[in-house]
């Protein structure tokens, strides 16, 4: 199993999602959900290419965090 940092921005009327640790393996959708249900398909679909032209999966090496700043 292999597990990559998804990153969804809310952009003019839709989403887009993508993963920095896989360039160029991006989806958009109407909603959040469909982003990201999209995005998971696009990167199954990628690893699986990669698998069967024997080439390596790249490792997960982003991470997250939410920085809170200022007062409230």
């Amino acid at each position: 199993m292999h597990r990559f940092l998804v990153i969804v921005e809310e952009a003019d009327g839709n989403y887009s999602a993508y993963s920095p640790d896989i360039p160029g393996c991006v989806a958009t959708g109407a909603t959040r959900e469909e982003a990201e249900e999209r995005i998971c398909e696009a990167i199954e679909f990628h690893i699986r290419g990669l698998e069967e032209d024997g080439s390596p999966v790249p490792r997960s090496r982003s991470s997250a965090i939410y920085v809170a700043v200022g007062r409230g």
